[in-house]
């Protein structure tokens, strides 16, 4: 069962419940006509002419209205009607974070996995490692060391060769480069998704260059309307921190400190800075990997530079 946490952000557990209701919903309630038939309960039988009215079906109390109550019995339910162990696929897991009570919902999570690991399992999944490092491994939280976190590899050639095929399919004739292509997937950070979509906009114009397909994408209004409205949404001492990291600067240098220092009534500190680091990687914009603290998406960063340098 898949539940993806980020299309109902502001209520993680209720998306969670939705796709367990809508899995038991399968179960329960047959697509066919004659399954619809068969499910139907007879209420009135006929037996030589004289009719015999039969009570209604014994069932199973309601589920509860507490979402945290929903969840144990909405995932034990399904477990009973599959006849065997459930997988539960949570994706962006650490949305739960997120949320003003999301510490109550991680420990009803992990609650209902534990007492019911007998027929429930769960992969959790999330597009910022840092987010579900600090879910899984901070020291007397919820989920401490309750599960295991791997690193999946980037997606390689065989999946550019698959975009490049596609390609070469709806356009007879013209062929993507293999290295062109492998040269931008790294540069957007390797977002499959967002390759996707940039060599969705190439077919639609008819062009091969994948460094112009990528240069349209960063100067199309929609793109930039965006990433104006993420700058926006922080103040300019947030903004000259984020600017600082795109250079490659360390955060809690000198050198960062006198650039903070132009901002008018900044009045930086190295305290300030850190504070501000931690609101930007809540906000999802920084992430924390080998390299140390970077901007999540490359392309946004070289859209910081190039504003920064006009």
């Amino acid at each position: 069962m898949y539940a993806d946490l980020w299309l109902y952000k502001s209520a993680p557990l209720e998306a969670i419940n939705h796709a367990l209701e809508e899995a038991l919903d399968d179960f329960l309630v047959p697509t066919s006509t004659l399954g619809k038939a068969a499910k139907t309960p007879v209420k009135k039988l006929g037996i030589l002419g004289t009719g015999i009215d039969l009570g209604d079906p014994p069932r199973r109390r309601p589920l509860p209205e507490s979402a945290a109550l929903r969840l144990d019995v909405l995932a034990t339910r399904l477990a009973e009607q599959h006849k065997g162990r459930v997988l539960l696929m949570l994706d962006e897991i650490q949305t739960l974070g997120d949320v003003p009570d999301g510490v109550s919902m991680i420990a009803t999570l992990r609650a209902v996995l534990h007492n019911r690991r007998a027929q429930v399992c769960a992969v959790f999944t999330g597009s910022s490692q840092e987010a579900l490092a600090r879910l899984m491994n901070t020291a007397g939280a919820p989920m401490y060391q309750f599960a295991q976190i791997i690193d999946f590899p980037f997606l390689g050639d065989e999946y550019l060769r698959l975009l490049a095929e596609h390609f070469a399919r709806v356009h007879a004739g013209k062929k993507l480069a293999l290295d062109e292509l492998r040269a931008g997937f790294e540069r957007i950070g390797f977002k499959p998704s967002l390759m996707r979509d940039v060599v969705k906009a190439m077919s639609a114009e008819g062009i091969t260059d994948v460094r112009l397909g990528l240069e349209n994408h960063m100067n199309s209004d929609h793109q930039v309307t965006i990433w104006m409205a993420l700058l926006n949404s922080v103040d300019a001492f947030d903004q000259g921190v984020l600017i600082a990291i795109a250079q490659r600067q360390p955060p809690l240098s000198q050198a960062t400190l006198q650039l903070l220092a132009a901002i008018p009534g900044s009045k930086p500190t190295i305290s300030k800075v850190r504070s501000s680091i931690e609101k930007l990687k809540r906000m999802g914009i920084l992430s924390k990997s080998a390299a140390g603290t970077t901007i999540d998406d490359p392309l946004f960063a070289e859209f910081l530079l190039r504003r920064a340098a006009s």
